[in-house]
């Protein structure tokens, strides 16, 4: 049996050990008076019958409980109705709630001396089964896997698609998502994404690739789309960069518009070809701003290329501007050096700075091979560099270099 249960068991035995007491008591000091009661009550006047054995009980009920002495009415020699002999209800319960202070006390000395629970106590299989027990929060882990069951935040977010094992790879990220609340910290967040434009499907690799934005501020965030609004980007536009760049709103207003500046000057591009550009590859605006100079001094002092050039291969083939310069310097070097193409069509078609250096010299020597390589648009057979590098390998050979894709493979063996 519970502890509560033996408790209330316990006082009330007590209560009517200490009610038995008092009825003991009254019963020896009223007998007298009862029986004296019953002498004094004038035959003439006590009714027949069964009513007689009524009234006697209702009497003797009534001096039990009442007073000693006989009613007034007995005293002058006559009665009234048997009822009304009878106490009143006040009376009844006047009598009924007192009790003796002793055996409060007792009572309550008796409460205070229960031992309070143990934690090795008996208990049944019908309360052991009603214990539910909550799993134990880890004290401490590696990955974020284990705390799912026991954070909402962390369940909502794995519904959405975010990828947890890449979360915590990312420096304090995983302690971030253990201290937000869904409802009150992320759920504004995720509404404000679907407001700017970013897909139901996006927000899971969105919120995996930049968790930190769900410890942003909600009105500095509103603060930076407003300002790319100022600038005249269109909503689609901002939700593309958005979506591209995860990491753009993070950067405040007056740094997003040193980086609209630094492009525009650096590079002497209009306002709209410099909203173009970032456009199309939106991270220039989020990464650093080092590896951008270095590749526009290798365009210009190593491979060669004058300052109108470089606005050209840039704006056309934004990606040059966080390339490898070692990559950017050996594919140059292949394609000015080897194969002999000019620096005035190598800004014509800067995409072939894009390509896999193995793909231009297998394609190359192929046509070499085969007498067809020839890069001068002023001589006949003439193959753009386009056409070199971004078609797929059937249709290159085919309508490129006039051979078979066996021919081709067969050659590659041969390297």
């Amino acid at each position: 049996m519970a502890v509560w249960a033996r408790q209330v068991s316990r006082w009330c035995c007590l209560l009517n050990a200490a009610r038995a007491v008092e009825f003991t008591r009254g019963l020896s000091s009223r007998g007298c008076t009862a029986q004296a009661c019953r002498e004094s009550a004038p035959l003439a006047v006590l009714p027949a019958g069964k009513e007689v054995v009524l009234w006697r009980l209702q009497a003797c009920r009534h001096v039990s409980v009442g007073s000693c002495s006989p009613p007034d009415s007995a005293k002058d020699g006559s009665f009234s109705s048997p009822e009304s002999n009878l106490p009143s209800v006040q009376q009844e319960q006047a009598k009924a709630e007192i009790l003796p202070d002793l055996n409060a006390e007792i009572l309550d000395e008796d409460w205070d001396d229960i031992p309070p629970s143990s934690a090795l106590e008996v208990i049944s299989e019908e309360e052991a089964v009603q214990i539910i027990a909550e799993p134990l929060l880890p004290i401490q882990s590696s990955t974020l896997r284990d705390y799912v069951d026991h954070s909402e935040t962390l369940e909502k977010l794995v519904h959405l698609g975010v990828d947890l094992s890449q979360v915590e790879k990312r420096q304090k990220a995983g302690q971030l998502l253990l201290t937000l609340d869904f409802e009150k910290d992320v759920k504004k967040i995720l509404l404000f994404l679907k407001d700017v434009g970013v897909e139901d499907n996006q927000l899971g690799p969105f919120l995996t690739k930049n968790p930190y934005i769900l410890a942003e501020d909600l009105e500095a965030l509103e603060t930076r789309v407003a300002y790319l609004k100022s600038k005249k980007f269109g909503k689609s536009e901002i939700a593309q960069m958005v979506s591209r760049a995860p990491y753009l709103l993070l950067f405040s207003v007056e740094r997003l518009d040193n980086r609209l500046g630094f492009f525009k000057n650096e590079l002497g591009l209009s306002v709209k070809k410099t909203k173009d550009l970032v456009i199309r590859l939106p991270r220039l605006l989020t990464g650093k701003l080092e590896p951008v100079k270095e590749n526009l001094q290798v365009c210009q002092i190593e491979l060669g290329f004058q300052r109108n050039e470089i606005q050209q291969i840039v704006y056309k083939t934004p990606k040059i501007l966080t390339a490898s310069k070692k990559r950017l310097k050996q594919t140059f070097d292949y394609l000015h050096n080897i194969m002999g193409i000019p620096h005035h069509m190598l800004t014509r078609f800067p995409q072939v700075f894009n390509s896999k250096l193995l793909r231009i010299r297998e394609r190359h020597m192929f046509l070499a091979f085969l007498g067809r390589a020839q890069y001068d648009p002023a001589q006949p057979s003439y193959i753009s560099l386009d056409q070199l590098v971004s078609l797929p390998d059937e249709v290159f050979c085919t309508e490129i270099a006039k051979a078979s894709m066996q021919d081709f493979e067969n050659f590659l063996k041969t390297l």
